[in-house]
């Protein structure tokens, strides 16, 4: 069993104990032709582990904050800020809702499917953008082990003011 596999099945695991530990029934998982439609729809594929999330654990509900999202939410999320005001930049797909306008989006063009943090808060497009964590698998780790800065058990989180790094690449990519 490959890495990918592995942290597929660890998710779901922790998925199927929750689920059942609160007696709720989460999304079916969805078809691989859902996934071309949805790819077909925005113009990029999705990263295999994403794309692994949403066919073999459930359509969104599940993971950091709200969940993930559903992929026709992700989608249409996608659009929407593409069509804004804030330069959204291509092949970035909001992923989960961090609230208060803020997502957690997956840049499906990097080789590791690095997850950044979109905070419109600060006002400006070039300050919106921070690296959340390098690869979705990082990021999946950090939510599986409670590590992760969103994660209420971490120590890294806002009561020790959190300070992510700026995406690099932000102008680059519009």
């Amino acid at each position: 069993m490959d890495e990918t596999e592995q942290l597929l099945e660890q998710v779901a695991d922790r998925v199927r104990n929750s689920a059942r530990r609160y007696g709720r029934a989460l999304p079916a998982p969805l078809g691989a032709g859902e996934i071309a439609r949805a790819e077909g729809i925005i113009g990029f594929s999705l990263p295999p582990l994403l794309a692994g999330l949403y066919t073999r654990v459930g359509d969104g509900g599940f993971g950091p904050e709200q969940g993930l999202l559903p992929l026709d939410r992700a989608v249409g999320a996608y659009r929407d800020q593409r069509e804004s005001g804030w330069r959204w930049p291509e092949g970035v797909l909001p992923v989960a809702d961090f609230g208060c306008a803020m997502y957690a989006c997956v840049d499906c063009r990097s080789r590791t499917a690095q997850v950044l943090l979109f905070d419109p808060n600060p006002g400006e497009p070039d300050l919106a953008w921070s690296v959340d964590t390098s690869s979705l698998a990082g990021w999946l780790r950090g939510w599986l082990d409670g590590t992760a800065w969103f994660c209420e058990e971490s120590e890294a989180g806002d009561a020790y003011d959190l300070e992510l790094a700026p995406w690099a690449e932000f102008r680059s990519r519009i």
